[in-house]
């Protein structure tokens, strides 16, 4: 590689870097390349436990050296002269006057700080409060740091000692190894507290633990007393104390990191520090271990805006810290600035969670479907920035005349971490109209992320009524019956099976086949197998078919817990990796739209018979399976070969979309039940970090009623993913009718926002789910459309 300067983008950031080649660890080989590539791949897991807080860093501009040969390495606060003017400042008053700390907020600043050769950072545990001051602590730390003649086992064992005196006082500790000798603990406060009084609350830890377990403890700073024991350091909770940052390098003669770790990597007697390619070898399997401590509610969603921002200086609006804003009754608002600043370019503005979260796009919002422009994300403004036009002043943050381009309302159709779709509804006679945008994130995370802007080419009607979409019916849904009421229903019976997959309408059109869920969100970018024309065809210039997305097992048999790590992707690279693991089918059983034409009143058998027409050469994704007229025959076929069931259809009915009706029943095997999430209760031993048990609730006359809870059918990959969804509604009220005290004891709420799906035995006199069993979430289904089935 070069050994000259050079310049790179980084989140459209343009950074000079240079000896790329460099070796900084000579031990391993490793290059400043090397570096930059590990904090750019970590930086989504590293950036928000350092948000907010000042970073002192530790430099070794000429590398590690060896073990036998250590370089030297220096300290360093302020950060240096000729450092990018984009990386925010912290300022700390010291005894020698105030210094200003660099703010690591986005990975081109971690790309910055190793090229000058920062490997180590390290932050309190606390953040800058909105006026720029040193807030309270919001998280504990603990430093278990091994004496002569112990190591990291011994630092495991007290670590497991610790555990449960935390996890008593409402604090759940998390492990990380530090990448030097032992473990640090981390915990969230529930209520931040003053440095001091955290520094005392983990010293009085320390001596407790010292008192009981005097042979493996000590508390004492004093090096003469921690031989053959551990010390529980408490003082790095001081306010003017740091600690290395998870998931920063450390500067020994190996390339280790601190990492966050598993309790259950804890009791491996082969626990070892991990190295920069180990840490970037398990963040896809795992993830952060540690994203509960530093989760991003905690973080004032106007903070970065406030911080860059004075009242007496600039024209915005600057609100105080505690009021952000009053959400806009009604639909949400949106804005797109033409912003004159040193470049000229367009400001979209969204209102989301009491906030206008924002973009800049520096070509403007594109003007037909085939082009694409880059937006990049900015600090969120206030709402009362969506009426807001003026003259930025010279010297300012943002410094130009700020205009109102056009502005009105919104409709969100999905909002993820890395995709937002948005109808927006600009003023009568704007430039924007009514256009429905798409902004897909390709780059970083936060501020200075790099997101694709288009316009979609499903483009929603505009007032002379073109550019809409025909109608999507909703599908028509069964009753359960029985094998008696299935075979009486059609002469001769008309027999499907049930495939355990997800529904699916399908619009063909121009060649190519959308796919909608029951909720008439689209989804076809999560099966690109099943829209590509080269594998669904359909034999027609218009349809709407009705259908299933099914995932096979190893043995043919369709497998709803395999389609589960595909229903809740939205990112293109987890989908094009997924896709070549759990490829998809769709399995076509009813055609309501034909070139123009509404079939839902023809007759079953009719619809079929165009259905077989349309799809004769439909491609390898798109299946019909062939139809029985043995009810019997059927379910025996459906239980040998470990399928669901089967349902049963009236040949001569009519399709009623939206509808729930006994033209078609099904009769099932094992018996199902969709479930509203209510909320969940503690877990214990290898479930500490996730959670025991879900709590369900199916709709009733009085509310959402109580059935039961369920922890069984989870592995360890679910129940990771359905902490992190539960995570953002939690709330302190419950929603669920009926729980009894003995589930309601340990249990956290959440808002009753997802629903599930299990397999039962039986229902209980009282009304519960017996032998309940996870089968997985149903991100097609809304709460409403919930129903106890009998």
């Amino acid at each position: 590689m070069a050994t000259g300067q050079q310049t790179v983008e980084v989140s459209g950031r343009r950074l000079r870097v240079s000896r790329l080649d460099r070796v900084l660890y000579p031990e391993s080989g490793t290059t400043k390349a090397d570096v930059i590539g590990y904090y750019t791949r970590v930086a989504p897991l590293l950036l928000p436990h350092v948000a907010g807080r000042p970073v002192t860093r530790k430099r070794w501009v000429d590398g590690v050296g060896t073990a036998g040969a250590p370089a030297e390495a220096f300290f360093a606060k302020a950060l240096e002269a000729g450092a990018p003017s984009w990386i925010p400042r912290g300022r700390i008053v010291h005894g020698t006057g105030p210094k200003e700390y660099p703010l690591v907020d986005e990975v081109a600043a971690l790309v910055y700080l190793a090229q000058v050769a920062s490997l180590e950072l390290h932050v309190p545990q606390w953040r800058f409060d909105a006026d720029g001051a040193q807030g309270p602590a919001d998280r504990l730390v603990l430093d278990l740091d091994p004496g002569a003649g112990v190591g990291l086992a011994e630092c495991a064992e007290v670590a497991r000692l610790v555990r449960p005196i935390l996890a008593g006082m409402g604090l759940e500790p998390f492990p990380v190894t530090s990448g030097s000798k032992g473990i640090h603990l981390y915990a969230a406060l529930p209520q931040p507290l003053p440095s001091d009084r955290a520094s005392a609350l983990a010293h009085e830890l320390a001596r407790a633990l010292e008192a009981d377990h005097p042979d493996l403890v000590v508390s004492a700073m004093r090096k003469d007393a921690r031989a053959g024991r551990v010390l529980v350091d408490w003082s790095q909770n001081n306010g003017k104390k740091t600690t290395i940052a998870p998931y920063s390098l450390r500067g020994r003669a190996r390339p280790w990191a601190a990492v966050p770790r598993t309790w259950e990597e804890l009791d491996d007697p082969g626990l070892r520090q991990l190295e920069l390619d180990e840490v970037l070898g398990r963040t896809e399997a795992l993830g952060d271990p540690l994203a509960p401590v530093d989760a991003p509610s905690d973080v004032d969603p106007l903070g970065s805006y406030r911080a860059r921002r004075a009242a007496a200086r600039t024209p915005e609006p600057v609100p105080e810290p505690d009021r952000p804003g009053t959400t806009s009754d009604g639909l949400p608002r949106f804005v797109i600035h033409e912003h004159h600043a040193s470049r000229l370019h367009w400001d979209l503005r969204l209102e989301h969670d009491g906030v206008l979260v924002s973009w800049a796009v520096p070509k403007g919002i594109p003007e037909t479907v085939e082009r694409n422009h880059l937006a990049v994300q900015t600090e969120n403004h206030p709402l009362a920035y969506a009426d807001f036009h003026g003259t930025i002043p010279q010297g300012e943050y943002g410094a130009g005349t700020m205009t109102i381009w056009d502005a009105g309302t919104y409709e969100a159709e999905k909002w993820r971490d890395a995709e937002v779709i948005v109808t927006l509804r600009g003023r009568p006679g704007g430039p924007i109209r009514d256009a429905r945008i798409a902004l897909i994130r390709t780059d970083g995370a936060g501020e200075r992320s790099s997101w694709l802007l288009h316009r979609t080419k499903r483009q929603p009607a505009t007032h002379d009524g073109q550019r809409g979409r025909p109608p999507r019916p909703a599908p028509m849904l069964a009753t359960h019956g029985t094998p008696g009421l299935a075979r009486a229903l059609s002469t001769p019976p008309w027999v499907e099976f049930k495939w355990d997959g997800v529904r699916a309408l399908g619009e063909w059109r121009g060649g190519a086949l959308r796919l909608f869920a029951r909720s008439g969100s689209e989804i076809t970018v999560r099966y690109p197998e099943l829209s590509e024309p080269a594998r669904a065809h359909l034999d027609a210039w218009d349809a709407v078919v009705d259908g299933e997305i099914v995932a096979l097992d190893d043995r043919g048999r369709p497998s709803f817990s395999l389609l589960q790590r595909r229903m809740h992707l939205e990112r293109p690279e987890d989908i094009a990796r997924e896709r070549s693991r759990v490829p998809v089918l769709l399995y076509l059983f009813d055609l309501l739209r034909l070139d123009g034409r509404d079939l839902t009143p023809l007759p079953l058998r009719e619809r079929r018979r165009l259905l077989e027409q349309a799809t004769a050469d439909a491609g390898r994704a798109v299946v019909v399976p062939p139809v029985s007229d043995d009810v019997d025959a059927a379910l025996g076929a459906a239980e040998e070969h470990g399928l669901e069931g089967i349902v049963a259809k009236r040949a001569d009915s009519p399709y009623r979309g939206g509808e729930r009706s006994e033209d078609w029943l099904k009769v099932t095997l094992v018996r199902t039940q969709e479930v509203v999430i209510g909320g969940f209760r503690r877990g214990n031993g290898w479930r500490t970090s996730t959670f025991g048990s879900l709590l369900l609730g199916v709709p009733g006359p009085d509310g959402l009623a109580y059935v039961g809870r369920v922890g069984t059918g989870l592995d360890d990959r679910e129940l990771r993913h359905l902490r992190e969804t539960l995570r953002t509604r939690e709330t302190g009220e419950p929603a669920l009718v009926g729980v009894p005290p003995e589930d309601a004891h340990d249990a956290t709420w959440v808002r009753p926002e997802l629903v599930g799906e299990v397999e039962f035995a039986a229902w209980t006199p009282g009304g519960r789910l017996r032998h309940a069993r996870w089968r997985g979430l149903r991100p097609d289904k809304s709460p409403p459309e919930v129903r106890r089935e009998s």
